[in-house]
């Protein structure tokens, strides 16, 4: 199946048909959207500034892994769940649309890197240092989560 039929198909189920019979469903999905994404990042950054050394220096990596979890994997509940109700609302903003592209890509990257090679860095519980492989794991987490982050703000401009 090529994927103009896919995007086809999505436009044209019962859901995408609700969120666009709807004045403010659109709206509502965006936002809660936007706030998973928020959840998530943000969780994730605090994570990545501690395997930087920047903050919380003091705390074990895995503790704070542990307790941002939840928050964590709610983000990317929420984000998984709400970004393809969007999507089929309005498909045409994704077919062919090299941002909707470079969001998909850093964000399969991102979350990929999260649960392995982020995942494992985050497994010390030592309060020194982290090592040249957690705070590059840190940074590569940073830039695929910023690119997602700037992926979907350009969607709108292409």
């Amino acid at each position: 199946m090529h994927l103009s039929h896919f995007y086809h198909w999505l436009a044209n189920t019962w859901v995408a048909n609700a969120i666009n019979d709807s004045e403010w469903l659109f709206p509502v999905i965006e936002s809660i959207h936007i706030t998973g994404l928020a959840v998530l990042i943000g969780t994730i950054a605090i994570i990545d500034f501690r395997l930087l050394g920047l903050v919380l220096a003091k705390r074990p990596v895995s503790q704070l892994a542990a307790e941002l979890r939840p928050f964590t994997l709610t983000g990317i509940c929420i984000m998984l769940t709400t970004g393809p109700l969007m999507l089929s609302a309005a498909p045409e903003r994704g077919y062919g649309n090299p941002a909707f592209t470079f969001k998909m890509s850093c964000l399969l990257l991102a979350l990929l890197t999260h649960f392995t090679i982020h995942r494992r860095a985050t497994a010390s519980d030592r309060v020194s240092a982290a090592t040249l492989g957690e705070r590059l794991a840190g940074c590569l987490s940073l830039i695929l989560w910023t690119g997602v982050v700037v992926g979907g703000r350009a969607i709108a401009f292409f």
